[in-house]
Formats: C-alpha cells, structure tokens, sequence
C-alpha cells in the first residue's frame, strides 16, 4: 500500500517556508504582534509552566509562528546582541502601521523615508528584539532611476536614526 503526504496538510498553519521565532514572552509578543501590526490570533497552545509551546499569528496573507523558549528542548535565545534577521511587511499605508508598531512599544531603528526602489520604507525592533521593515510600494522606477537614486541617497549618507 502507498501512503501520500502532502507538504502542508489541511488545517496546518504552515506553508514550504515560514518562520518561526524563539520568543522570550510569547503570549506577550502576540499581543504585540495585535496591537502593533493588526496580526490575527490563530493559533495558542499552551505548555508547561505557562509557557506557549506553540502559537500562530497571521498579518495579512503571511503566517508567523513562534514559541516560548523551552531551552531543555533546545529551544533557546539567540546569544548575539544583534541579529540578521528582518521581518518585512508590505502594507497599505506605512505611516499609519509604523506609528502603530511604535505606539504597541517598538523603537524606530531606521525612520520612515522614501525610497530609491520606490518604496515607502523603514524599519522599527520590537521590545522582543525582532526588526520589523515596514513598507508600501509607491512606484517603479527604471533601473537607471534606481541607480541614480542610490548613488544621490549614498552620497548624502544613508538615512539616520
């Protein structure tokens, strides 16, 4: 007899990639998750101690999934200060999200500017430490516009805190 399996089974969160972050405070980090980003609860399922063992947040059509640090199961914090991890969220209005994420307690790490892709972008951490770049897309320039842009934006110094 052969048996299929299906990459994402019907009623999983998962798709073939999606991130899943150690979170020092998850029930915490998803009410952040809510009042900083309009994410929608999906997913809470408790573990031992209080703890959540796993839960999944869904901001617009992406899934988030993330847990408690369970360091007896090799669930533990990253030990660097800084990480390379970015969270990127496109949305409708920049402004509006980032001045929500820093009213839910994110720091501004990189203001909010117009772009030389064409994008209204930049960058806040949240008190989890994740960064989080927040953009909407206003137009596309050529690639020629792009390189001019660059080299002006580079040339002044890129953008400060």
């Amino acid at each position: 007899m052969t048996t299929s399996s299906k990459i994402n089974p019907k009623g999983r969160c998962m798709h073939t990639l999606t991130p899943d972050l150690g979170v020092d405070g998850a029930a915490k980090f998803m009410d952040c998750l809510r009042s900083g980003f309009q994410a929608e609860e999906v997913v809470r399922a408790p573990g031992p101690g209080g703890k959540l063992m796993h839960a999944h947040a869904r901001i617009g059509d992406a899934d988030l999934s993330f847990h408690d640090f369970f360091p007896e199961l090799g669930m533990g914090p990253v030990t660097q200060s800084n990480s390379s991890l970015t969270l990127h969220l496109y949305v409708p209005d920049a402004d509006a999200v980032f001045a929500q994420a820093q009213a839910a307690g994110c720091k501004v790490t990189l203001p909010l500017n117009d772009m030389f892709w064409g994008d209204r972008y930049g960058q806040v951490r949240d008190p989890f430490g994740f960064t989080w770049a927040i953009a909407t897309h206003k137009e596309d320039p050529t690639p020629e516009q792009i390189k001019e842009r660059m080299a002006k934006m580079f040339s002044a110094g890129a953008p400060k805190q």
